[in-house]
């Protein structure tokens, strides 16, 4: 005989919160803004991917402005189906575009999720990237009210785990031979974050 099984433990974050609001544009420090990607945005897509290190550490390459408005309509799909929130990070109010930050592998009902981000060379070395992460972890974790936060990085790549510490992720630990990149399997650095107060979730109250 089968039927519904309740859960013991409620959702840390009750489903359609992300999906029944838009997704917000957020004001950073220092001039900068993130906002949700946009189809006019493909073209700083196929230069992001074409810069050896983002596309190393990314793994990820985009052909053509096609393929970077396809990539865009996914990331948008992802906040529909509230697994994932991707901003643009602009320069100068509605100026330029300088980089990407994301809270990917959302689990509403876990209250988790997993960060991502890069820069455009011309745009690294003045902090862009701790600012943006800084702001869309505080929206994960005060707005959304998710609980923790988790980044991973190779450990061949420490501009990441500076930018991790400076925006507030411990360094947790070493995941061995965890991600597979263009040249071998890399031993991953695991940084997290969590919400200050820590509240269990029947404690949360949502308006």
């Amino acid at each position: 005989m089968t039927g519904y099984m309740p859960r013991s433990i409620p959702a840390v974050v009750p489903s359609g919160r992300m999906r029944t609001a838009g997704q917000p544009t957020l004001g950073v420090a220092g001039g900068l803004t993130l906002r949700p990607w946009q189809p006019s945005d493909a073209s700083v897509l196929v230069v992001a991917y074409a810069d050896p290190g983002i596309q190393h550490w990314h793994r990820r390459r985009v052909a053509s402005e096609d393929e970077a408005r396809k990539l865009i309509a996914g990331w948008n799909r992802g906040w529909r189906a509230e697994t994932t929130a991707s901003w643009a990070i602009v320069a100068n109010g509605p100026g330029t575009v300088v980089g990407r930050v994301a809270i990917h592998d959302v689990d509403l009902r876990g209250g988790y999720g997993q960060v991502g981000y890069w820069v455009l060379p011309a745009a690294r070395g003045n902090g862009v990237a701790v600012r943006a992460l800084r702001e869309a972890s505080r929206w994960a974790l005060d707005d959304l009210r998710l609980h923790r936060l988790e980044l991973g990085h190779s450990v061949q790549n420490p501009a990441s785990c500076r930018v991790a510490d400076k925006a507030g992720f411990c360094l947790e630990g070493t995941l061995r031979e965890a991600l597979l990149h263009p040249d071998g399997w890399h031993d991953m650095h695991l940084h997290a974050r969590t919400s200050e107060k820590g509240d269990p979730p029947a404690a949360r109250r949502f308006p």
